[in-house]
């Protein structure tokens, strides 16, 4: 039988699948890792040690597990969060960490800066895409201001899946719905790099090769084959960002259809007939041609939780801490006794993109518990949810239908709060895996062994989170907006 591996990296694991050709799991593995917070804003990884290791130490796993011999896989694809940015020298090697996504807003002078030379509304016409914390090029500019050195010697910016795809096969690629996110040196209407809005970044030669996801980035290199267990000369798609390949993973097709991310963070993205032009959402050329995405994310959700249970459960076994934390939110009754928190606390993206909001913890008093506080940050999250779900409703886009893929979907008090604040239905599948089983799909699809459509097969829907709406959600949810807009100028402040 044929068979595709997946390999995703995520913002604190790693996780891999091999799959046959109907889409049945033959192994799985993950690896965590952490992510690097140097200062207050930043966040980082070590790509050496964080990707790459990862996905040698997840592929040989996998194939030792399957049992299969490595000839036996079709094709390769893989994912990760971003976008990123790495400088490379000529080698490929790192010369620094990795500066994440939108949770690391180190580079907010330079995003004003640009905004303000390049004109907003200029941005949204050629790019799509208002400067943000998920934009790349003011981050490459940080760089060159910052890190003079480490520019000059730069021989790419990669980001994330552009490092493990060019560790795979040696080329330097890039997909064009990750690109879209390198704003402003990224044009719409050049489908690829343009240093026509500026030219003070980067020469657009220092940029890897835009791509579409499943097109044939290389084949598998002897040295790669001698780290990774895989077969020399196997195929291995361009990829692209995690999130992208978890809305392909839960039957993402049809313009309408939404994907509701349950991750470190949140993470939405929503398949539109036409490029939706608002400076609170993201846009991007979707992974196949002639159809578009529109997207949003917080700032901080599974990260949230992750230092919740850090700091405030440190008597529990870390790795039955979230099980032990979610029953302890479920003796706490919705609106966890008058709490709202506000889950700022690595700034925030959609829909406020705002870098200097603080989190914060409002109505405490001296019966609150743990369960409480736990709750509420779970509904907190579930509050700037909603936030975004009501920017979709405002451009004209409202969701026909959400599917809910990630790890939060099973945490019940998570998803039910998200539902009965939201009032939107959630369609979970029966594989919640995520980007790495999606990641095989588009290997599957890249080599011409299944159709788009197949991925219904491969994971049909399994179970639906109906709302359950509560005047005590309407309630808070009132004061969750308020609550920002009294306090947002003391967050600067601070």
């Amino acid at each position: 039988m044929k068979h595709y591996l997946g390999i995703d990296i995520g913002t604190f694991e790693s996780k891999g699948v091999i799959t046959d050709g109907e889409g049945r799991i033959v192994a799985t593995a993950a690896k965590p890792h952490k992510m690097i917070v140097p200062q207050p804003g930043w966040a980082e990884h070590r790509p050496r040690e964080d990707w790459w290791d990862d996905f040698t130490c997840i592929s040989r796993k996998l194939i030792n597990d399957s049992g299969l011999e490595p000839t036996a896989i079709r094709a390769v694809g893989c994912s990760a969060i971003g976008p990123c940015m790495l400088p490379v020298d000529a080698d490929g090697e790192p010369l620094s960490n990795a500066v994440l996504y939108g949770v690391d807003n180190r580079a907010a002078r330079e995003i004003v800066e640009l905004t303000d030379t390049i004109g907003e509304e200029m941005l949204l016409d050629q790019c799509g895409n208002a400067l943000t914390t998920q934009s790349v090029g003011p981050k490459i500019l940080w760089l060159k201001r910052h890190l003079p050195d480490i520019y000059r010697r730069a021989h790419k910016i990669l980001t994330s899946t552009s490092f493990l795809v060019h560790r795979l096969t040696g080329a330097y690629v890039i997909d064009h719905y990750t690109a879209a996110n390198f704003s402003p040196l990224y044009v719409l209407s050049k489908f690829g790099w343009s240093a026509q809005l500026t030219n003070d970044i980067i020469d657009i030669d220092r940029l890897p090769e835009v791509k579409w996801t499943t097109e044939i980035a290389g084949h598998v290199t002897e040295r790669a084959a001698e780290q990774t267990g895989l077969a020399p000369g196997t195929p291995v798609i361009t990829g692209t960002v995690d999130a992208a390949v978890e809305a392909v993973s839960v039957g993402v097709l049809d313009n309408g259809d939404m994907m509701l991310m349950y991750g470190s963070t949140i993470f939405i993205i929503t398949l539109t007939e036409k490029r939706v032009r608002d400076k609170r959402l993201w846009y991007a050329p979707w992974l196949f041609e002639n159809q578009h995405a529109s997207m949003s994310g917080l700032a901080t959700s599974g990260t949230l939780t992750h230092w919740f249970r850090d700091q405030m459960a440190r008597d529990l076994d870390a790795d039955t801490a979230f099980a032990r934390l979610t029953e302890e939110a479920e003796m706490s009754p919705r609106g966890a006794n008058g709490l709202v928190v506000l889950p700022y606390f690595s700034g925030e993206r959609t829909p406020i993109h705002d870098s200097d909001a603080k989190g914060c913890v409002f109505g405490l008093n001296l019966t609150h518990t743990r369960a409480d506080l736990f709750r509420a940050v779970l509904e907190g999250i579930a509050f700037g949810t909603n936030h975004i779900f009501e920017t979709y409703d405002e451009v004209g886009h409202s969701p026909e239908r959400v599917l809910a893929v990630g790890g939060g979907t099973k945490n019940g008090v998570w998803s039910q709060a998200t539902s009965d604040i939201s009032g939107q239905a959630q369609i979970v599948c029966s594989q919640s895996i995520g980007a790495s089983y999606g990641d095989a799909f588009l290997a599957a699809l890249a080599v011409g062994d299944v159709r788009r459509g197949d991925i219904r097969t491969w994971n049909p829907i399994a179970s639906r989170i109906d709302p359950n709406p509560s005047d005590i959600y309407r309630k808070q949810y009132s004061v969750f907006r308020e609550l920002y807009e009294r306090t947002s100028d003391l967050m600067k402040g601070l």
